[in-house]
């Protein structure tokens, strides 16, 4: 499993990840997404375009993640899950507690409009 940070307009930060969210994948990123995206405030997109298998530890990655950023008063939504892995955000109720979108754009969008609002 990987994941690469990119600076988007407005102080907007896309974090890609790639591969496998299993036992493995997942444990692998686990810290480091937690320091790219947990630890701070920000507003992040997470392109998960590249995910290709998505199982309850990166669930749980992204569901603790979402929150602290919430906490923080920052924002996270997820973008472009493959079908497979779109299926596992819904079955899990996971699109009730983060915001999934069908693409990057779109989601920066909607990300950018509610931190207007705030």
């Amino acid at each position: 499993m990987d994941l690469r940070r990119e600076q988007l307009a407005d102080g907007i930060e896309k974090i890609s990840l790639v591969g496998r969210m299993d036992s493995i994948g997942g444990h692998d990123i686990d810290n480091r997404f937690k320091a790219m995206v947990g630890s701070r405030k920000l507003l992040a997109v997470v392109d998960m375009s590249e995910v290709s298998f998505l199982a309850s530890i990166g669930i749980r990655t992204l569901v603790i993640n979402a929150r602290a950023q919430s906490s923080r008063g920052g924002g996270m939504v997820l973008a472009s899950p493959q079908p497979l892995v779109a299926e596992v955000l819904k079955m899990a109720g996971i699109d009730t507690i983060i915001p999934v979108y069908p693409d990057v754009d779109s989601a920066f969008s909607a990300l950018m409009a509610s931190s207007e609002s705030r």
